[in-house]
């Protein structure tokens, strides 16, 4: 507002003394600046204060005091003595007036016909008619403000604009405001002074003659600004008037410029406050005006920065003008930039000489007190260029050049620096315009490769540039400009759009000027490792570089090796883990097993060597042996090499073909190098540092499920959450520190003296229960060494008790060494004495090994629980085991053979289906043989069968059977020989129960496992005794149901036979529809069967499966039509056979006919079945001379069977 520039405004002092009512102030103020504040100290002075204080009383005279030397305090006082009530009310009938007129200036009430110009009129007007004229032309504009929509307009007003009566319009605006604020609202008034000439100063005067009202009228004048400032005379008015409102109050400058941001208006004036603020105390690192705009545009608020980079876009758009907020804020960023620049640059080339100085000597060093304010105006330039779309002028391409190709300090500051400034090169290589700059350009980056090494050492930083230079170099040579971007992007801190053409002329430099491809791998192998690498490092590190080059290949076709390099990084790692160290381990592999080229297959990496890995390991490995020795190596370390293994060998596997076709085999690493390895131990320390490893620990559980599936079992992560979880925390917490603590031989020692040992075997058990399991590895070999002897009589079974959770706990942390120790310690005692001692190899060939121990463990379910246990893992490790070798040898058989069969016509190719089929044969026959002898221990002895133990003790309701029938035996605390304790009562809590139990568990698994175990074992059998315990035990046997169709249908009557069995038991346990139809089949098989079997298998098929009929009416009543009528048929057919025999079977038939008829006239009137005593009595006397008639009877006897069940059922 050029207008006002000749009138005196209110000075910040003034202001200040009038918000604290400072009398002291206000009387050192000048006459003109005391004349400015008049209307509200003469207010102040007349009207009746709240403040009835002494001192109020004693400053107000003071005030008057100040105000009688003031000739102009006597028109104030006349304008406040006027009636302002009726004023009021005349005003607002005026605006009804104006409002039914439509906005038109007709008549008016305020003012009647004026006779000469409003200034004259003014000049010759008492108070009251002043207060009027103004009043009336003030609400005028507000009027217009109101109905001209937001568009703006300038308001010629004479009252307004003569210099002459500025004074008093403005004592008489402070007096109408302040005597009729709900007339006239100070937000309002505001608005419309800014429509009329010297609206600024009108409206500082207002304001400060009301202060409490500074921060209403500078919300409201924002909040209706435009969004863009200077692009409208209007936005530019109001910016002016809100500066000089924050000139007049400093203080709250900073407050203005947040609503600004908060609204998302003005932004000119946002710049403005900035460039006129003045800190109290500087701060010298980042000037305010570098804060701002850098928050405003390097912010999280989207609106923002969109709204602030439209200010610069536009800004731009106009011609270049000294009164633009735009420029004025660009001259101040450069007179910053060129104060911090070293004094000697300039834009020639320096000579040579200056590159022979050494470091930090001085040439044109920037100064260590600049570096972060040049880092901060460099991040903001490329903001305004990258985000805001800012064009630089030539001069400020210039100085930020010289700026970015200047030489800080060797401090982590000067490092952050030259990272910023290779970035902005990157990403800005338009800055590059003349060979002189080029050339400049391309001495700083060779300065940079020559300083690197120095600026690390000096700065104590693990990122430096040095890297950065590496990585951008490889991302060159492998053509990936997006990496690049990605990188320029990450080190900025911001997303900028980077055309990969741009790139073009930075490329050819690095290509061929700086960095060749040999000198990039000859370089980065010398560069040292990050010492203590993990996640908390940030910036671009050697590992970066590493990575990018085995990714492209380029130290296998340099013939550099890298293997040291990456081994020496990896042993140099820490939590929480680096994001890069599991890709760099993929690419390390990857360039072990694939060649960089067909044409050179020998061009690959070498893998790292056994023994380095076992140096790596001898802590963790050794300490299951003597936890004593001081660990060496991280845990992250050891979980990184694990990682590597194991992702290698998978690898191997998976490339075996593409091998086989180059003719070569890389080294697999040995079964013995694996067993010295504590996988478990290392996944189960892993687990705890789940978050601190990132996707480690699920790598490694993913590689242990596909090559080590036995150390995945689902038992043990349940078995884990009972040792690790809260509770045994909670029993270690209460253990006292001052403890006794036992060690081995102590342990050894009990167990060598029992059973007279047994309460202090049981103590020490006890104790070690409270240990964590990786402090139980020590006593390892001492519990798997005594196991034979806990299966001597009279050992108490809380031992052997304890003794299974303790194995259980050990196997969390070492189950393959733990599980070769048990086989070995419970071979029989024949077996011990020629010490054949199994390995881990003889166990994952043979998992049937586990089965071939001491006798007496069958009777033991502690013991039983282990062995079974490893039996499962075994077998899982083996199908793993014959996987991994098939795979290993057929691609390279199969190979070797195409090679030898060149030229040979009709040669048939590799039988690879076959060597699948004999793999899946071999482990169907192997575990099917588990099963089997499985079943066999389920079957009780000889002594157990004197005691009274039956398999069908499981089963007991399953069959109907006869009340007293014998029920399996109790064999006291463990059945075993020598028993002296037998309930002659019978029970369930026996030992062969348990072990039942333990094995029908296991089964059950392993037919959900695997349903074609299921179907292969019943198509071979097993003791028809060990039905009941089968149905009832294994849940999942139901399975069972869908392949008795096709057992059926085998020509073997035995395997008919079994089918028929297994389905009775199936029908009384799972009676569902699909038992009835297969139920349904079987009778048709057996009326089928009847008619083409000879005579004497005819009596060998029908006297055993006659019973079941009995548990096919029980389940399913609709079915005994069909069995009665088959009943019926048998006997007519046996009785046809004996027809020519001396006694006559025909009354039998008449009886059979009787029963299927009228089945319930069978039974005597008291419930018993009275005619069972005949056949009983007739089959005795017939049993040995026929065996037709036998069955004869036998069918007789199981109609009553039928009848009897239905009947007890009713």
């Amino acid at each position: 507002m050029a207008d006002s520039a000749g009138l005196q405004f209110v000075s910040s002092y003034a202001f200040e003394a009038m918000q604290k009512v400072d009398v002291s102030r206000l009387a050192a103020l000048s006459d003109p600046e005391l004349r400015l504040l008049l209307p509200c100290l003469v207010r102040m002075a007349l009207c009746a204060p709240a403040d009835q204080s002494q001192s109020w009383a004693q400053d107000k005279k003071l005030i008057l005091r100040l105000l009688s030397g003031v000739e102009a305090v006597n028109s104030i006082v006349a304008l406040l003595s006027v009636d302002f009530h009726a004023l009021e009310q005349d005003a607002r009938k005026e605006q009804q007036l104006r409002h039914k007129a439509g906005g038109s200036n007709g008549e008016s009430i305020l003012v009647s016909q004026l006779q000469h110009g409003l200034t004259l009129e003014f000049e010759h007007s008492d108070p009251l008619r002043r207060l009027r004229l103004t009043l009336s032309e003030l609400l005028a504009i507000m009027n217009k403000v109101v109905d001209s929509n937001g568009e703006f307009f300038l308001k010629s007003s004479e009252l307004f604009e003569s210099p002459v009566y500025l004074d008093e319009v403005a004592d008489v605006l402070c007096i109408l405001q302040a005597e009729l604020p709900s007339l006239l609202p100070i937000v309002d008034v505001a608005e419309a002074l800014l429509h009329v000439r010297n609206g600024d100063w009108f409206l500082c005067l207002l304001v400060a003659n009301v202060p409490d009202s500074f921060n209403e009228v500078c919300r409201g004048l924002i909040k209706n600004g435009e969004r863009q400032d200077e692009e409208s005379v209007g936005g530019r008015r109001r910016t002016e008037a809100l500066r000089q409102l924050c000139q007049m109050n400093p203080s709250q400058a900073l407050n203005i410029r947040a609503m600004v941001v908060e609204e998302c208006h003005l932004p000119g004036l946002g710049v403005a406050l900035t460039l006129d603020y003045r800190p109290d105390t500087p701060d010298e690192a980042v000037s305010p005006l570098v804060s701002y705009v850098s928050g405003l545009l390097l912010g999280t608020n989207s609106k923002v920065r969109t709204w602030f980079s439209m200010f610069i876009r536009n800004g731009q758009q106009r011609k270049r003008e000294s009164s633009s907020v735009l420029w004025q804020m660009r001259r101040q960023l450069l007179l910053e930039l060129v104060a911090i620049l070293p004094r000697s640059r300039s834009t020639h080339v320096p000579n040579n000489s200056g590159m022979e100085e050494e470091p930090g000597s001085g040439y044109s060093g920037l100064r260590e007190e600049h570096v972060v304010k040049a880092s901060a105006l460099l991040r903001l330039y490329c903001a305004l260029m990258g985000i805001a779309g800012l064009r630089p002028t030539d001069e400020e391409a210039e100085q930020l050049l010289q700026l970015m190709t200047s030489r800080p300090p060797a401090t982590p500051a000067g490092v952050r620096f030259v990272s910023l400034s290779f970035c902005k090169l990157l990403a800005f290589p338009t800055l590059v315009s003349t060979p002189e700059q080029e050339q400049l350009m391309v001495m700083w980056l060779s300065w940079m490769i020559k300083e690197e090494e120095y600026f690390e050492s000096a700065a104590g930083v693990s990122a430096s540039f040095g890297e950065m230079l590496l990585l951008v170099a490889m991302y060159f040579h492998s053509n990936q400009l997006s990496s690049i971007i990605e990188l320029v992007c990450s080190t900025l801190g911001m997303k900028i759009a980077i055309k990969p053409s741009s790139l073009s002329k930075m490329k050819t430099i690095f290509t061929q000027e700086i960095f060749t491809e040999q000198v990039v791998t000859a370089h980065a192998v010398r560069v040292a490792v990050t010492n203590n690498l993990s996640a908390t490092i940030t910036g671009f590190l050697p590992i970066h570089c590493i990575y990018q080059l085995l990714r492209s290949r380029a130290f296998t076709k340099h013939k550099v090796s890298i293997k040291d390099w990456i081994y020496r990084q990896l042993c140099e790692t820490t939590t929480p883990i680096h994001t890069q160290l599991i890709p760099l381990i993929d690419a390390y592999i990857n360039s072990i097993l694939t060649p960089a080229s067909k044409a050179n297959p020998e061009a690959t990496n070498q893998p790292i060597t056994e023994q380095e890995i076992l140096n790596v390991f001898q802590s963790a490995a050794g300490g299951e042996g003597s936890r004593g020795g001081r660990q060496r190596y991280s845990i992250t370390t050891q979980l990184l090499i694990l990682y590597y293994i194991l992702s290698y060998e998978e690898n191997l596997l998976a490339s075996t073909k593409q091998l086989a076709m180059m003719q070569r085999k890389p080294k697999s690493y040995s079964a013995a190098l694996m067993d010295q390895i504590p996988i478990k131990y290392l996944v189960t320390q892993a687990q705890g540092l789940q978050q601190e490893l990132g996707g480690l620990h699920s790598a490694l559980l993913r590689l242990l499920a596909t090559n080590y599936p036995h150390l995945c079992l689902v038992e043990d992560w349940v078995c884990e959450e009972e040792v690790t979880g809260t509770l045994p925390l909670l029993r270690k917490m209460m253990l006292p520190s001052n403890t006794c603590r036992y060690t081995q031989s102590q342990l050894h020692q009990a167990f060598q003296k029992l059973p007279s040992s047994s309460p202090r075997l049981m103590r020490i058990l006890e104790h070690l229960t409270l240990l964590s399991p990786g402090d139980l590895i020590p006593y390892a070999e001492a519990l798997t060494d005594s196991m034979a002897l806990l299966l001597e009589p009279a050992v108490p079974r809380r031992i052997l008790q304890t003794l299974n959770k303790l194995w259980m706990g050990l196997n969390t942390v070492m189950p393959r060494r733990l599980w070769v120790m048990t086989v070995n310690a419970l071979q029989p005692s024949a077996k011990l004495l020629h010490q054949q001692k199994y390995t881990q190899n003889d166990l994952m060939v043979d998992p049937l090994i586990v089965l071939r121990c001491d006798q007496r463990v069958y009777r033991c379910p502690p013991l039983m629980d282990i062995v079974l246990h490893m039996l499962n893992g075994y077998l899982l490790a083996s199908k793993a085991y014959l996987h991994c070798h098939l795979k290993e040898t057929a691609d390279f058989d199969r190979q070797t053979q195409t090679v030898s069969n060149l030229g040979v016509p009709g040669q048939p190719e590799t039988p690879e289906v076959t060597r699948e089929e004999l793999k899946n044969a071999l482990l169907s026959a192997q575990d099917s043989a588990a099963v089997q002898l499985l079943l066999e221990v389920c079957l009780p002895t000889s002594e157990e069968q004197q005691l009274g133990a039956n398999t069908e003790s499981l089963l007991s309701s399953i069959r109907g059977s006869v009340p007293g029938k014998s029920k399996q035996g109790s064999l006291g605390p463990r059945a075993r020989g020598g028993v002296e304790d037998a309930e002659p009562e019978g029970g369930l809590l026996s030992d062969l129960r348990e072990v039942q139990c333990l094995i029908c568990c296991l089964l059950h698994q392993m037919f959900i496992a695997d349903p074609n175990i299921a179907k292969l074992v019943h198509f071979q059998g097993y003791p028809q005794a060990l039905l009941p315990l089968t149905v009832a035990g294994i849940p999942s046997i139901h399975i069972c149901l869908d392949f008795i169709p096709e057992l059926l249908a085998q020509p073997q009557l035995e395997k008919q036979i079994f089918a028929i069995q297994l389905l009775s038991y199936l029908c009384t346990q799972y009676a569902l529809p699909k038992s009835l139809s297969v139920a349904r089949l079987a009778i048709s098989v057996m009326g089928t069967l009847l008619t083409v079997l000879t005579r004497a298998k005819r009596f060998s098929f029908f006297m055993p499966i006659l019973p079941c009929l009995v548990s096919f009416c029980q389940a399913f009543p609709p079915l005994y039509d069909d069995v009665a009528g088959l009943l019926v048929q048998v006997g007519q057919v046996c009785a046809s056979d004996v027809a020519t025999k001396a006694r006559d079977i025909d009354p039998l038939i008449t009886r059979l006919q009787y029963l299927k008829e009228k089945p319930r006239g069978a039974v005597a009137p008291g419930g018993g079945a009275s005619k069972l005593t005949l056949p009983q009595r007739m089959a005795e006397e017939l049993g040995g001379a026929d065996p037709d008639v036998q069955l004869c009877y036998c069918v007789e006897a199981t109609f009553m069977d039928i009848i009897t069940s239905t009947l007890h059922g009713l």
